[in-house]
């Protein structure tokens, strides 16, 4: 009879959920999209590129992503997480057109390179809303926007900030800074 007691447990343990595999159902969704893969990676924080901070040299928009977003009641962050990830799709190829990079970041400290290769912190933490965007021109004031813009509202700050041009044939210009 001890026999049979050993195959029923061995049986059993065999039967158990392999715990090095990463279940995908409804509530882990796969999702390639820019704000879900911020949002989810604050579950993973292996991912160096966006848990290392980042040091900018040239014209961007960082779409941020702060860990204290984990305040937010789980409704309201995905769907700040889906609406940031909509109006940044919606924008996208006109920052491309632009030859502006679109950067995403968990990290609350972005490094700017000015000119003179000095670099400058930018500290996301504190903010209004922990998700938002960092518009940056090295040599120029950063802008952050905090929170959720539509794509209208976003396309005006992004032409406003970086001076972007209607005409396709139009090279980009660098900011004035007016006081």
């Amino acid at each position: 009879m001890s026999r049979y007691w050993w195959l029923l447990l061995g049986g059993l343990a065999a039967c158990r959920p392999d715990p090095r595999v990463r279940r995908v159902g409804a509530k882990h969704a796969v999702d390639t999209t820019l704000a879900t893969m911020l949002h989810e990676r604050r579950e993973r924080p292996r991912d160096r590129a966006l848990t290392t901070p980042r040091v900018i040299t040239q014209p961007t928009v960082v779409v941020f992503w702060l860990h204290t977003t984990d305040t937010l009641s789980r409704d309201s962050a995905e769907a700040a997480s889906r609406d940031l990830d909509y109006y940044t799709e919606q924008v996208a190829s006109n920052l491309r057109h632009n030859d502006i990079a679109l950067v995403p970041t968990n990290v609350d400290t972005v490094y700017v390179e000015q000119p003179s290769h000095e670099r400058r912190a930018i500290v996301l933490s504190g903010l209004d809303y922990p998700y938002g965007y960092l518009l940056i021109d090295p040599g120029t004031p950063e802008r952050i926007l905090t929170g959720i813009y539509d794509d209208d509202q976003l396309l005006d700050e992004l032409n406003a900030y970086f001076d972007l041009s209607d005409e396709s044939d139009s090279t980009r210009t660098i900011p004035r800074v007016v006081t």
